[in-house]
């Protein structure tokens, strides 16, 4: 096997979403491989703080952006900049995302009564977001000849949420799990095969990875419940992404565009 399968030594990585939980360590997954990483999030002075971390730890080069990602004209722009400084876009991670579980936790509980305006919110961010920088960098990749877009996916992209894991102790539905979420990531995965069947000839590979839940704070009684429906009995820790991550962005992958990567404890095997 060569070693250069998961070496992404001098490559260009774009991550959106860099300075939440999942961005941060997709981040240092990229940058300890050598990739010179672009992190991107709409929170201007975390992504700077994260960028300065990832150079404390991994040395290299690494830049921040502030960008909304469904800005169209934002996202161009970073495209331009970016180009300008490195000469080339070799990976984009389109991982922002809004999970509208936690969101709207302090709102509506039903379907029914599920307002307009969160289920555009989350639309524009889990799916217009990806398709705005898909349509944008990935445009450059094609371009350029060749490039790896990973589409941050879901698990409830595949099966539909159980909400009965979101019930407390006593029973009570204290909230949902929106349908924007699930139907958003669905469509993700049905854009990253279209974009994998349009952009093959151009040599720009197109996959998409769909994690499960990851362990964060969350109460105890709900972490026990996500870790019995779950075959290896635990929710994911946050770094247990890394290796599938840097496996997509790679030459490891290079025969592979249109997958979807599922890597959640065997949740969607039941």
């Amino acid at each position: 096997m060569k070693e250069d399968f998961f070496s992404l030594a001098d490559r260009v990585a774009i991550v959106t979403g860099a300075a939440g939980l999942l961005g941060r360590r997709h981040c240092h997954a990229l940058a300890a491989v050598g990739a010179r990483v672009v992190a991107v999030d709409v929170r201007a002075e975390a992504c700077a703080e994260l960028a300065r971390e990832l150079v404390d730890v991994h040395g290299g080069v690494t830049w921040s952006w502030a960008c909304d990602v469904a800005d169209a004209h934002a996202v161009e722009t970073l495209c331009r900049e970016v180009v300008g400084w490195s000469g080339r876009i070799d990976v984009l991670v389109n991982n922002a995302g809004l999970d509208d579980k936690v969101e709207a936790s302090a709102g509506p509980v039903r379907f029914e009564d599920y307002p307009l305006a969160l289920w555009e919110r989350s639309l524009r961010v889990n799916l217009t977001g990806p398709f705005v920088c898909c349509q944008k960098i990935g445009a450059r990749m094609a371009e350029q000849g060749g490039g790896s877009i990973i589409n941050i996916a879901s698990t409830y992209g595949i099966v539909a949420p159980d909400q009965s894991l979101y019930r407390d102790g006593d029973g009570r539905q204290a909230f949902i799990k929106s349908a924007a979420y699930p139907a958003a990531k669905a469509a993700v995965l049905a854009l990253t095969r279209y974009l994998a069947a349009y952009w093959g000839a151009a040599g720009v590979r197109v996959n998409a990875l769909s994690p499960g839940g990851v362990q964060n704070g969350q109460d105890p009684a709900f972490v026990s419940r996500y870790a019995a429906r779950t075959p290896l009995g635990r929710m994911a820790c946050p770094d247990d992404y890394e290796g599938a991550l840097v496996f997509l962005a790679g030459d490891g992958s290079r025969y592979m565009t249109g997958a979807n990567l599922v890597v959640d404890g065997g949740f969607t095997a039941w």
